[in-house]
Order: C-alpha cells, then sequence, then structure tokens
C-alpha cells in the first residue's frame, strides 16, 4: 500500500526534491495492479540472502541517494521478528554502503502505531497490555515489550550522521494493494463482498468501546508525502513522525460509510450474540472465488489478499487508537485528507484496479 502511493508521489513533475529516478524492489515482480509506468525499473531480490541482495542491488549502489523502506516480513513470534526485519534492512544497507563514496543519504522507515500499543496480536500478552494514554505523542518512553519497530529505528540510528533518517510511525494504512497482509480496506471489501453474496448480514465484529469510541487512519497518499517530505527537507532529519489523516471517526460511523459504499444493509452493533469474524471467514474461500470467477477479478486467493486474525483485535480495543499530529505541524508538514473520502477514493482504485467487485443497490 505505501509503496503503490509512494513510487506514484516520487514520479510527479512536482515532487519535492524531483525529479526522482526510482528503483522499486520486492521479492516478486509486480502483477498488472501496479503499473510499471512509476518506476524507472523493478529489481526482485530476497533481502533476507545477503548474497542475493548483493548481486541484486551492488550495480545500482552508485545510484542511490534515498531509500524508503516501507515494506516487513510477518512473522508470528516478535524476537523471530525482530532477527528477520533488521536483517533485511541491514542486508541493503551494507550493500549500498559498501560502494566507494556511496551517495546514500537518507533513509526513510515505515512503522505504526504499535510502537505505543505493545503486542496487539499477540493472544497471551494481549490480554493484559500495558500501552501508552492516547493520544499517542512521538517523544513518548519505548514500552517494555520486544517490537521490532524498535529494531528498526536502532540500526537507522547508527548510520547517524554520515546517514540521515526519518521514522514514519502511521496508523491504520487504507490504501490498494492485493499483496498487504494489513490492507484493512481490503479485508473490509472481501467480508463484505462475501456477505452480499451469500445473503448474510455485514455485522461489525468488535465490541462497543471501538464503535462508540475514536479512531484514526492514514491514506496512503498522506504517507507517501510524509516520506518525500521528511527526506529532503533539513530539519526533519533524525525525527520520528505520526502519520495520520488529521481527523478521527467512530466505527459506527464508518460502518454507515462502508455499508454504503459496499451496497450492503447497515445494521446496529449486537452485542449480544458473539460474532467471530475469523471463524465466519474461515470456510469462505470458495465463495470469494466464485466472486471473482462471477465478476471477472484479477485473480486472487482469499487467504492472500485478507487476514482477517490481523484486523480483529483493532475493533477490540479498550482505548482510543488516536495519534498526535501536532508534531508534524511544528516542522510545518501540513498534509491532511478527510477519512470517509479517503475511504471512498481508494475503494473506487480497488475496483478500478479490479481487485473487488462493483456491487450496486438493489
Amino acid at each position: 500500500m505505501a509503496g503503490l502511493s509512494l513510487a506514484k508521489a516520487l514520479k510527479q513533475p512536482d515532487c519535492l526534491g524531483g525529479p526522482w529516478k526510482v528503483y522499486g524492489a520486492a521479492r516478486h515482480s509486480p502483477d498488472e495492479w501496479f503499473p510499471s509506468s512509476i518506476l524507472d525499473s523493478f529489481i526482485t531480490f530476497d533481502a533476507v540472502n545477503s548474497a542475493d541482495t548483493r548481486a541484486k542491488l551492488l550495480p545500482i549502489a552508485n545510484e542511490v541517494t534515498h531509500l524508503f523502506w516501507v515494506t516487513f516480513q510477518l512473522v508470528a513470534d516478535e524476537e523471530v521478528k525482530i532477527t528477520v526485519n533488521k536483517s533485511m534492512l541491514l542486508n541493503v544497507l551494507v550493500v549500498l554502503k559498501s560502494y566507494p563514496s556511496s551517495p546514500l543519504t537518507h533513509i526513510t522507515v515505515q512503522t505504526g502505531t504499535r510502537h505505543y500499543l505493545g503486542p496487539v496480536h499477540d493472544p497471551v500478552q494481549s490480554t493484559k497490555l500495558i500501552c501508552h494514554e492516547p493520544p499517542f505523542e512521538e517523544n513518548m518512553p519505548r514500552l517494555s515489550y520486544p517490537n521490532f519497530y524498535y529494531a528498526l529505528e536502532d540500526l537507522v540510528k547508527s548510520y547517524a550522521p554520515s546517514i540521515t533518517y526519518s521514522i514514519h510511525r502511521s496508523s491504520i494504512i487504507i490504501g490498494a494493494s492485493p499483496r498487504s497482509a494489513y490492507n484493512t480496506l481490503m479485508v473490509l471489501a472481501t467480508y463484505a463482498a462475501i456477505c452480499r453474496q451469500v445473503g448474510l448480514p455485514f455485522r461489525y465484529p468488535g465490541n462497543r468501546y471501538t464503535w462508540e469510541h475514536f479512531c484514526d487512519m492514514t491514506d496512503a497518499r498522506v504517507l507517501a508525502k510524509q516520506h518525500v517530505w521528511a527526506a529532503v527537507t533539513k530539519k526533519a532529519k533524525n525525527q520520528a513522525f505520526n502519520c495520520t489523516n488529521g481527523d478521527v471517526f467512530t466505527w459506527k460511523s464508518m460502518w454507515k460509510v462502508l455499508c454504503k459504499t459496499f451496497a450492503v444493509k447497515f445494521v446496529e452493533l449486537d452485542e449480544k450474540e458473539e460474532f467471530d469474524l475469523v471463524q465466519f471467514m474461515r470456510d469462505k474461500g470458495e465463495v470469494w472465488d466464485q466472486i471473482v470467477e462471477e465478476y471477472g477479478l484479477h485473480k486472487t486467493k482469499l487467504e492472500e489478499i485478507a487476514c482477517f486474525e490481523a484486523l480483529v483485535p483493532v475493533f477490540r480495543f479498550e482505548f482510543q487508537l488516536v495519534s498526535s499530529m501536532n508534531k508534524s505541524k511544528n516542522y510545518e508538514f501540513f498534509e491532511y485528507a478527510e477519512t470517509f473520502n479517503s475511504v471512498k477514493f481508494w475503494v473506487m482504485k480497488l475496483r478500478e484496479m479490479n481487485l473487488i467487485p462493483i456491487f450496486y443497490e438493489h
């Protein structure tokens, strides 16, 4: 999600610091949903493999001035996740810095609100979670839990002052990608499409607290602009910044917008009957296959595009998921988005990319 918007932002004629030559990189080549026109070249390699990383990146090490790190490898155990994700970034940095008189001057690192929350996806630790009091601010001390975000921050800080860095802590990212495990909008879109296909209600899978209290989101376009801004703005160097749209919403109000957007009936939260979204979706792979076939969508498998387990904790928080944007404003980053409009925009993009069906009111 972040990569697509970032590449588009960098290739805009009026982009800060531009014109940019943009190399995209990932373990797999992009499908047709990722337009090759917004990249000058695409490199496939496995960043966990130091030899493969060196072979693929050394030929361009004399050109790379800025590294935008917007990836992570999803591993259940946090200590393993720390090792793997730190190794990936370190392997890339070692290669880029190995070139004599390396031109690399800045690294931007994508992290997120979990910096302030602790292990929200851990089934054991999340039951007794200690997190910061919202709204979350960048100067809050680290929590006592292991967190791969902390490891990535420490790694890039170790290269200062010869290479500057910026850290970007997003909230729930709203964007377009069939390959992100945490693409909330894709998860909700597939859930709504399946409910409509089988004639079941589009129920909110959370608690009353999140239904009625505030949350925030991050439009991938705002996030991309913050990455670029920090990469070329002197006073933003060696800083961490929250990145949200700048407004808040309740999931009750959001659910009404989603229902209208996905053409499904709105139903009020009913806590009398326990609703397990993960269990509900466990056997719906064939239904999604039917939807893909019936509407001629880009060929995807439900388990590849929608991680329901990752979304459920967000709907069951007992605190408001809200981050302060005051620091960004103080540093003169003023980009914002209206979240409801963001959702509508990105749903339209997902449809244009042929990833989700277009439903109309009966």
